[in-house]
């Protein structure tokens, strides 16, 4: 049978930790990932360009939401990261409507380490895309409230979301990445 087990699980240590570093956003269209084993091993992009938001500690958060039907015999994986981003502007409010035209491709650097100290790079919408489907853009009435942004991207997927291999010293630096530029302003 081709879903028959094949390992166990242990308890990990306990040197974990939650949180997002950077959201990297591609245009779907233009980025081909090669997926082995639930781990993206290589990206083509050629000269297209992934956009780095830099995100506040506990501004960001990674949910895969799993539903499966026992009736139809059916497993969906909803991949969601929600992001938060301080300040409101006339260019990021330019940037949002791009955001909510385009099918992306997020890259989600998180603070959990490997054993090397790379962060883990985690990919959502590698198959059929995320989409920006609901956010809001406000200054509270405290001082103290958010002002800025807080958007939801969600995508809906077949497989559950990718680790992306491992870089040498920068994320995406693989030699068997083709990658364009990574814009991070």
């Amino acid at each position: 049978m081709a879903c028959d087990l094949t390992k166990g699980r242990g308890i990990p240590c306990r040197n974990l930790v939650g949180g997002v570093k950077y959201i990297y956003f591609g245009q779907f269209d233009e980025i081909t990932s090669t997926i082995v084993a639930s781990e993206v091993t290589d990206i083509e992009m050629g000269t297209d360009t992934l956009f780095r938001y830099s995100i506040r500690r506990g501004n960001a958060s990674v949910t895969e939401t799993v539903t499966g039907s026992t009736e139809n015999g059916t497993v969906v994986y909803a991949p969601s990261v929600n992001i938060k981003l301080t300040g409101l502007s006339k260019e990021d409010q330019n940037e949002l409507k791009l955001l909510a035209q385009n099918r992306l491709v997020v890259y989600v650097q998180l603070n959990q380490t490997l054993t090397n100290d790379h962060n883990v790079i985690l990919c959502l919408g590698a198959t059929n895309g995320m989409d920006l489907n609901t956010g809001s853009n406000a200054s509270g009435a405290a001082f103290a409230d958010l002002n800025g942004y807080d958007w939801t991207l969600e995508g809906q997927e077949a497989a559950p979301m990718q680790t992306v291999a491992d870089y040498t010293t920068v994320p995406f630096d693989n030699s068997a990445f083709t990658m364009g530029t990574i814009v991070t302003s």
